[in-house]
């Protein structure tokens, strides 16, 4: 058995060591405070890194951003939207009314989609992704 230590492993242990002490990446989050730390640190070095993706320190950006992704998914599981429940959301958000979305049908089809009494069709679906600029998955 080899005993000894690759090259680096004293500043990469006391490297982790201070990170742990700091953020303690190397669990679970425990609690609100600590998510709210984690996500304001990873906010603030991903707004201070260049775009460059080769810059290395994107990579703790990405392990802390796993590490906030689990405990939001514990603790804020999101509900499977449907497309209704989508088109309400970007209508809210853009000030739209039922007849403000002609591309999709007349007032009484978008009223009737929007009551889930109609189902939205791979045309509709279309429209509405152009129109708000998102995936057409973001109503299916």
């Amino acid at each position: 058995m080899n005993t000894t230590a690759p090259p680096g492993y004293e500043d990469i242990t006391q490297a982790w060591s201070v990170l742990h002490g700091a953020l303690g990446l190397s669990e679970r989050i425990r609690d609100e405070a600590q998510y709210h730390r984690l996500a304001d640190f990873a906010e603030s070095l991903a707004d201070s890194l260049p775009d460059d993706a080769d810059d290395p320190l994107w990579g703790l950006v990405e392990i802390i951003a796993d590490q906030i992704n689990a405990y939001e998914a514990r603790f804020f599981p999101m509900s499977e939207a449907s497309g209704a429940d989508m088109l309400r959301f970007f209508m809210e958000q853009h000030g739209l009314k039922q007849s403000d979305l002609a591309e999709i049908g007349s007032q009484g089809v978008v009223s009737e989609i929007l009551a889930g009494k109609r189902e939205l069709n791979l045309r509709q679906i279309r429209a509405l992704a152009a129109r708000f600029g998102v995936s057409t998955a973001t109503f299916v």
